[in-house]
């Protein structure tokens, strides 16, 4: 079982969307999620997020899971 490491999370996030020239808002539409959550992801107020959420947001880089954690 994978385990999902906030600050990790927070921090790829936030690099994948410096590479894509991404604001939070161009990633939250492009994820198809609300952009308070990605706010609160990239802050750390949401520890654990859905497995849901951490695919949609992979999903929007063009990456895996893994690499968006790891």
């Amino acid at each position: 079982m994978v385990s999902i490491q906030p600050n990790n999370l927070g921090r790829n996030i936030k690099k994948f969307r410096a590479t894509k020239e991404w604001s939070q808002d161009k990633l939250a539409k492009e994820a198809d999620i609300p952009y308070t959550t990605i706010t609160k992801i990239e802050t750390g107020l949401i520890k654990a997020p859905s497995v849901f959420t951490v695919e949609k947001i992979a999903r929007a880089f063009d990456v895996s899971i893994e690499q968006l954690i790891k």
